[in-house]
């Protein structure tokens, strides 16, 4: 009975034994991982004597129950090691090889080994601590990539990513989702010779989102494809499009300006116009929008009769290049009388990072109306010129705004001309000067300081050389004052004087 239950015993620890010895080999699952499935195994092993299987390890079975040879191994292992030998004769060849993943990011790799005439396949998980001895030689490089912070892949001969490192593996991951096949190129294929320059300007979608991700792109041409680098250029591509939209908001604020607008850039050319300019300047639209230099746009003005023709124009354009060379202080101010008998005022304005912005305003009516004016006024002076009596005029602030040639021939102020800016106190002055002692030229003045209560009146003064004058003081609608001096002689009514200052 004994020695049934220590047979028994030793039974019971064999099985403990053969169970531990089993469980190492178990299955270790990993979701995360594209090619294997719950029920992977890792660390399986396949033996080829050509392209035919001739065998494998037990726990090669979990997810490879059906491969027969080297092409139905290389189709499960495809996506996820894509530089898997296409035919055992490479490993032949080199004798040893290991086949990284595509996603740098996992640890894992396929060793390739020939042995006497057979090919050993192993799926295999190395340890983080610990390195492959079968390591390529060109590893460091491989790492500088992985480490790079911008996403790197190679297209092979089919325009599949042949590899890639981890910046274009998280880039894909965000793009497309976890589940995302990473042989499948995320860029759009800007063609097998690269672009002038080197770079092409491409944006991808993002899962889930209406917004696109924008990167330049740089291609290199490798031995076994090509080779590309992605550099993230988001924050440029938003500077841009807030500078166009900035650069349209603008348009439409001068786009409702009556003043012409011109903006040259640093590279002095036509960056902006509003619709005025097009109106004031007769220049075609299509010649504006080819944004010309400005010595071509001040060229074309001249064709068009729309400036003033220079007696020197080599020396006024070179005036027009020191301007726009000039610091920041620098300033260009003119009036345009243009053949056509419009009047333009022109302005030149240095702006930030080199530019320079050209003003036209039309200011014809305000000319005419200046010019009428002085005509107006000089038809006045030519009546006033011509009576027999002296006349004063005060305007409103009581500054003598106005005499005409009796007065200045009466009160000895020959040379000066017929606007003055003296005050009523200063001119009273002058006449006390000339007149004896009367308390009527201190009536003028509080008469002219007045606002309320003025009516007409009359008094005599007497020069010191014996002339009598008969003074007669009239309030003007808009608080203006009428003076006239006449000597009783050759003196006139109110009525007539009256009429003329109305």
């Amino acid at each position: 009975m004994a020695d049934w239950i220590i047979l028994a015993a030793i039974s019971l620890v064999s099985c403990c034994f053969a169970i531990l010895w089993l469980l190492p080999r178990r299955a270790r699952r990993d979701n995360s991982y594209g090619m294997f499935t719950a029920s992977s195994l890792f660390d399986a092993v396949f033996l080829f004597d050509g392209d035919r299987l001739i065998s494998h390890s037990d726990i090669a079975l979990a997810g490879f129950e059906h491969v027969a040879d080297w092409n139905d191994l290389r189709r499960l292992l495809q996506r996820d090691f894509p530089t898997f030998p296409e035919t055992p004769d490479l490993v032949r060849d080199q004798g040893n090889l290991v086949v990284s993943a595509i996603d740098c990011t996992v640890e894992r790799e396929v060793l390739c080994e020939w042995i006497d005439g057979i090919v050993r396949i192993q799926l295999h998980e190395p340890a983080r601590e610990k390195k492959t001895k079968l390591r390529d030689p060109n590893d460091p490089i491989r790492l500088a990539m992985d480490q790079a912070p911008y996403p790197v892949w190679l297209l092979d001969q089919n325009a599949s990513v042949r590899w890639c490192n981890a910046a274009y593996v998280a880039l894909v991951r965000k793009a497309r989702g976890l589940d995302a096949d990473l042989t499948l190129p995320l860029f759009p294929d800007t063609g097998a010779e690269p672009r002038r320059g080197g770079k092409s300007r491409v944006s991808i979608d993002v899962a889930g989102s209406e917004s696109k991700l924008w990167f330049d792109l740089t291609q290199v041409d490798h031995a076994e494809g090509r080779l590309f680098y992605a550099v993230d250029i988001n924050a440029i591509v938003q500077a841009e499009t807030a500078q166009r939209k900035f650069v349209q908001t603008m348009t439409k604020t001068f786009a409702q300006l009556s003043i012409g607008l011109a903006i040259f850039d640093r590279n002095r050319q036509l960056a902006l116009f509003n619709p005025a300019l097009i109106d004031l300047t007769t220049l075609p639209p299509d010649f504006l929008s080819c944004r010309p230099n400005i010595s071509s746009f001040f060229d074309r003005l001249r064709d068009q009769h729309m400036m003033p023709e220079p007696k020197n124009y080599r020396s006024w354009r070179n005036q027009m290049n020191d301007l726009l060379e000039a610091a920041e202080d620098g300033n260009y101010q003119e009036t345009w009388s243009l053949p056509s008998g419009s009047v333009y005022s022109v302005s030149g304005r240095p702006h930030p990072d080199g530019a320079v912005a050209f003003l036209f305003e039309d200011i014809t009516a305000e000319i005419t109306l200046t010019r009428r004016f002085r005509s107006e006024m000089d038809l006045m002076q030519s009546i006033l010129d011509k009576l027999a009596d002296a006349i004063a005029v005060f305007s409103e602030d009581g500054t003598l705004a106005l005499t005409n040639y009796a007065y200045q021939r009466l009160w000895g102020t020959q040379d000066e001309a017929g606007f003055h800016s003296e005050t009523v106190t200063e001119v009273t002055r002058i006449w006390q000067d000339h007149c004896v002692a009367t308390p009527v030229l201190g009536e003028i003045r509080d008469f002219v300081d007045m606002r309320d209560d003025r009516t007409e009146w009359s008094a005599e003064i007497q020069m010191r050389n014996g002339t009598a004058l008969d003074c007669t003081v009239m309030p003007m609608q808009n608080g203006a004052t009428i003076v006239r001096f006449a000597t009783a002689s050759n003196s006139l009514t109110a009525e007539p004087m009256a009429q003329i200052s109305a």
